[in-house]
């Protein structure tokens, strides 16, 4: 089994980046062939500052190394170190039907969300769709809001194999963790940095403090019952605490005589106990940037490998070189 993933260097990660996508994708380099990518072509989309964009895919390597991420067990790359992704994005864009990219929700969702509207925003599903097929990926771990776009992807294979030969491509299948597959902010939406409502991955202890107690809650008497549904808290903490841990948390919600305040404290103590490892490893990482390097270097060269592979076949089917 082949499993792909990657991220977008936007900016630092949240706690929904890791349970929405990482966390999946780290159990899954375990349990097959894993490639995953820093997908710094896609965030040319909304970031337009180089030395930005570099920073971004710095930290970005070093938080997915940080959290668990293996370079024995999987490939680690930089999308920009395997040209042969953008290749493949205009051969396939070649027979993507318009219609199929008109319907995609994210293109619509971004431009609401203040992103300028441009090709490659509009084509964005086009180069996803060769991120996963140049590598022949059965799997692919996405969030609950990215399936459609593997459903892009098998839509745009199958043109591909009823134009030029059938099994030219792979037909890869999405894998979505529905318990955390949408992860709620600090506000009770969707967590997104678009919403400003999220709590970051490596965050410093004041700013973590400081979002985590200032999650709006309703006026409910500290002796009063605390409603349970939809509470950003209860949502939160289930990700982070023990069985026990939450299920006493839902029984005082539901009790009362403590206060929101209290709930929050044991809410910032779950995340700072869960992440402390990762913070950790990650100082080691920042004191060695050579490793990282090393790591994303001969993670390009492996890539690459399958990826000439797989576009060799496809400029072959399609008529071009030799």
């Amino acid at each position: 089994m082949r499993i792909l993933s990657g991220l977008q260097p936007s900016g630092r990660l949240h706690i929904g980046n890791y349970f929405g996508m990482m966390e999946a994708a780290l159990k899954l380099q375990y349990e097959g062939e894993a490639f995953y990518f820093i997908a710094d072509y896609h965030s040319m989309t909304s970031i337009h500052d180089g030395k930005a964009l570099r920073g971004n895919v710095r930290d970005l390597a070093i938080d997915f190394l940080a959290c668990g991420l293996d370079p024995e067990k999987c490939v680690f790359f930089r999308q920009s170190d395997v040209p042969e992704h953008t290749e493949l994005s205009w051969i396939l864009s070649t027979v993507t039907p318009m219609g199929l990219l008109e319907r995609c929700h994210s293109y619509k969702d971004k431009v609401a969300n203040g992103i300028s509207a441009s090709h490659g925003l509009f084509a964005y599903p086009v180069l996803m769709a060769a991120d996963i097929l140049i590598y022949d990926a059965d799997v692919v771990p996405v969030g609950k809001d990215q399936k459609q776009h593997v459903e892009v992807t098998r839509d745009i294979a199958i043109k591909m194999n009823e134009t030029f030969g059938q099994g030219l491509l792979k037909l890869p299948n999405p894998r979505i963790r529905e318990e955390t597959a949408v992860v709620l902010g600090t506000d009770g939406r969707k967590m997104s940095k678009s919403y400003g409502n999220t709590i970051q991955l490596f965050e410093e202890p004041g700013k973590l403090k400081k979002a985590i107690m200032g999650i709006p809650t309703d006026s409910t008497p500290v002796e009063s019952p605390k409603p349970t549904e939809n509470s950003s808290i209860l949502a939160l903490y289930k990700l982070v605490a023990s069985e026990a841990d939450y299920n006493a948390m839902v029984a005082d919600f539901e009790a009362g005589g403590k206060g929101y305040g209290d709930f929050k404290k044991r809410l910032l103590q779950g995340i700072t106990d869960y992440f402390a490892p990762f913070r950790e490893k990650r100082a080691e990482l920042v004191a060695n940037p050579e490793y990282v390097n090393k790591v994303l270097a001969e993670g390009a060269e492996k890539a690459r490998a399958v990826a000439r592979k797989t576009l060799g076949r496809v400029r072959q089917a399609v008529g071009l070189g030799d």
